[in-house]
Formats: C-alpha cells, structure tokens, sequence
C-alpha cells in the first residue's frame, strides 16, 4: 500500500510509494516558471552553508552509470584576481557581477558516450543548483565567458586536463524582478511518434 504524507492538499499515490502533494506539485511548477536569469546582484556573497546545501543537491541530479562527474569550485578572491588579469580590461568587470562565483565543469574518460552522458548530467546538476537558489531567494546567472575557454583562463582557476569547462554560475541577492521571457509555445518542441 502506498505511503501518504499529511498535506493540506490532496496527495497523488505513485508506483514507488511515495505519496506526492498536489500544493507541492503546482509549487514545484511555479519555482521552475518564475525562475530567472539575474545580472545585478547585491554586495553580500552567499554565506558557505548555504551554497553547501546548493552543491549538495547537485548530486542528486541524473547520473547514468554514477559517474558523478560534476565539479564545482567556489571562486575566491586571489582566483578571482587571476581571472580577471586573464579575461582583459573588457571582459574583467562582467566577473564583478555576483559576489559569489562558482566555476561548474565536467570530468570526462575520453570515452566518446560516456563523456556525453556525463556533460548532460553535469548541465543537469548546475540547472538544480539554479532552481535551489531560486527556492532560497537568491539569484543565478549561468554564463559562459569565453576567458574559461582559453589556456589562460584555465590555468587562472586550477581547470585541469580532462575536464570540460560548462559554466560560471553567479549568485547572490537579487536587486531586480526580470519579467518573463517569451518562450516557444509546447506544440512546437513536442511530437507524438506512431
């Protein structure tokens, strides 16, 4: 017999025994729809518990064969530094954005599928610690700035052979409410095959 957990809403039994809220469904729906993209964030860094508990979850997203190859690195200021001397005058200010900075790469085998596996995983992790962000208030911003693909900017930041640089993740206090982007309607991304 499926297991109920008390809810003040109406709970869906499922094959695996856990008993799933409608109110904590339709707020799951709501936090992945009103998160957003943030390029202002407030002076205070996230206090290192609670990017612990960010991080934390990261493990918890899809990994075939658990490979766990996400790695995550919290920016301090001397790495910052050295970032920022190799990014360039035009490219450094864009790193001042958030006061905390994460670095998300992925350990690679050299095994062609399994390498591609491990990057979807890896992109699945970054995207729970943005949805875990936004569940604490915070603001995120996934960026790509192109210094982490460069020799220099590797070396800047301890990024070793064999593992693939996917983003630099900033987060902070948020100063703004971007409002909603336009998104593609789902009968253009969805297909019901024979």
């Amino acid at each position: 017999m499926p297991s109920r957990r008390k809810s003040s809403g109406a709970c869906l039994p499922s094959a695996d025994g856990f008993a799933t809220s409608l109110r904590g469904l339709e707020a799951f729906d709501e936090l992945i729809r009103s998160r957003r993209t943030h390029k202002s964030f407030g002076p205070e860094p996230v206090p290192a518990d609670t990017l612990d508990q960010l991080l934390e979850l990261a493990r918890w997203a899809p990994n075939h064969h658990r490979t766990n190859p996400w790695r995550f690195r919290v920016l301090g200021p001397e790495t910052l530094g050295r970032l920022k001397e190799a990014a360039g005058p035009g490219e450094a200010p864009k790193l001042d954005r958030a006061p905390t900075l994460v670095l998300a790469s992925a350990a690679l085998s050299g095994d062609l599928e399994q390498d591609e596996e491990d990057l979807c995983a890896a992109a699945s992790a970054i995207y729970a610690v943005l949805l875990a962000a936004h569940a604490r208030g915070l603001g995120g911003y996934w960026r790509t700035p192109r210094v982490l693909r460069t020799k220099a900017g590797r070396e800047a930041v301890g990024l070793p052979d064999g593992e693939r640089f996917l983003g630099l993740i900033h987060l902070g206090t948020t100063r703004s409410r971007p409002p909603a982007p336009e998104r593609a309607p789902l009968e253009t991304y969805r297909f019901f095959l024979p």
